[in-house]
C-alpha cells in the first residue's frame, strides 16, 4: 500500500489543537500534529483561513473514516493529499 497524506481541515486554532491531541492518543503517535493556518483555494479573506491537521501515513495504516469522523465532530472534515 502507498503511502497517504490525511489532511484533517478545521474551523478554528481550538478545534485543531484538540483534534491533534486526540490523534495523537487514538493512533498511538510519538508526537503529535502540530496544526497549521492556510488559506484555501478560492479564500482571499485571512480570517476565512481553516486550520489543518496534517498526518502522514506511512503504508495506508489509518482508517480514513474514522479520521472523517473525529473531523466531524469538530466542524471539519478529512481530505486526502
Amino acid at each position: 500500500m502507498d503511502d497517504v497524506r490525511h489532511i484533517l481541515v478545521l474551523p478554528d486554532r481550538d478545534a485543531a489543537e484538540e483534534v491533534a491531541e486526540e490523534v495523537a492518543e487514538r493512533l498511538g503517535l510519538a508526537e503529535e500534529p502540530r496544526p497549521v493556518r492556510e488559506a484555501l483555494a478560492g479564500e482571499d479573506d485571512a480570517e476565512d483561513a481553516q486550520w489543518l491537521v496534517v498526518l502522514d501515513d506511512p503504508g495506508g495504516a489509518y482508517d480514513p473514516a474514522e479520521l472523517d469522523a473525529l473531523a466531524t465532530e469538530y466542524d471539519g472534515w478529512l481530505e486526502r493529499g
